[in-house]
């Protein structure tokens, strides 16, 4: 049975793309069958994985979900790429933003990301999918074929107040599109733990949210470490082993595992 998470945030720079890479690796270390899937045009978690210019790609998310729109046979396995750390990626480039806008006229445009996913979820124990940092109509695909939400969450005042529009975007696909959507968790990312700010952030986060929603007992450190993985193109668990946000990405990979 396969899981299907989208990690997602409307913000940017919150590490959406380095827990979607970490965390799915993570998952295929404790012997876990994983695939990410990169939703952002930006193509950060591509890059991320050692694949340097996605642009230049022929096939890619946007080509497969322009083929469930012409219904067209997939063909999924020619634009799925294999990392050498134990996971395949179905990868992203500026053709998604294209497919995005030309998506508004299109019949059941919010569930085409779900026709591609049930073509390849049974070979699979998690689906990872890493969203765009905008609620748009690719996001609101990743949300209503998803079985859960993860929010990677800066720790910092304004980006944790800014959860308060997501949560309810997700309450409304929940109710619209797709009435199985929970939410995995918060997860502090970035978190510098010398100071009392950033406890205080922390203490901010679990009062406002832990009644109705998971908040992960992980949070991830700010790290130099961490953003030097993507030029590596690789995970902080070959790249900084013992540091500390290697044990903070196994951390979450466990309670994930323990839902």
């Amino acid at each position: 049975m396969c899981k299907v998470i989208s990690i997602s945030n409307q913000k940017g720079g919150t590490a959406k793309s380095t827990t979607a890479v970490n965390l799915g690796i993570g998952l295929a270390r404790e012997g876990k069958k994983v695939i990410l899937l990169d939703c952002d045009p930006q193509g950060s978690m591509t890059i991320s994985l050692g694949f340097s210019d996605p642009d230049a790609m022929e096939v890619t998310l946007a080509t497969l979900m322009t083929r469930v729109v012409n219904e067209e046979e997939l063909h999924v396995e020619d634009a799925i790429l294999h990392h050498e750390e134990g996971i395949d990626l179905i990868p992203a480039n500026i053709e998604l933003s294209a497919l995005e806008v030309s998506m508004v006229n299109v019949m059941s445009r919010e569930t085409i990301l779900r026709q591609l996913i049930e073509e390849i979820k049974d070979s699979y124990d998690y689906c990872i999918l890493d969203c765009m940092p905008s609620l748009g109509m690719v996001t609101i695909n990743a949300l209503a074929c998803a079985d859960s939400v993860l929010i990677p969450v800066q720790a910092a005042y304004l980006p944790v107040r800014g959860l308060q529009q997501l949560i309810k975007t997700i309450g409304r696909v929940k109710r619209q599109l797709n009435p199985k959507l929970e939410i995995e968790g918060i997860l502090l990312t970035m978190v510098d733990n010398r100071t009392n700010y950033a406890k205080e952030i922390a203490q901010l986060v679990y009062d406002s949210y832990s009644s109705a929603v998971k908040v992960f007992e992980t949070k991830i450190p700010i790290s130099v470490r961490t953003a030097e993985t993507s030029l590596e193109g690789s995970s902080i668990y070959k790249y900084d082993p013992k540091g500390k946000a290697a044990d903070a990405y196994r951390g979450l990979t466990e309670e994930v595992l323990n839902g």
